[in-house]
């Protein structure tokens, strides 16, 4: 399956990027950077992999979330199957109010 990532999956992406280059490193950014990258490959091949998140609000009903391989597994990326692609949604980290910061533009 194809691997598609919406503009709000790039930013929220970009957002942590530039987190980690302010709070950690430049290697430790790549790092994060590398295991969302392997993460999504995986989903792309099982996209069946992540469970269904379980929210009741229609726009999020059939997403499913997947956790960013280790070390980043505090974060969470979230998707859906839409006929042959996996489109990435969004990537948080998991102490967020989920279902109400899903819906919002990111920050």
């Amino acid at each position: 399956m194809s691997v598609l990532k919406t503009d709000a999956f790039v930013a929220d992406v970009e957002r942590q990027f530039e987190w980690y280059m302010i709070n950690a490193s430049r290697e430790v950014a790549d790092r994060y950077l590398d295991a969302v990258g392997a993460t999504c490959r995986m989903l792309g091949e099982h996209p069946l992999l992540g469970p269904r998140s379980g929210f009741i609000h229609p726009r999020l009903r059939d997403w499913r979330f997947f956790l960013v391989l280790r070390p980043f597994q505090k974060h969470i990326l979230f998707y859906e199957v839409v006929a042959r692609d996996v489109v990435m949604r969004r990537a948080v980290r998991g102490e967020r109010d989920l279902s109400r910061g899903l819906l919002e533009p990111p920050a």
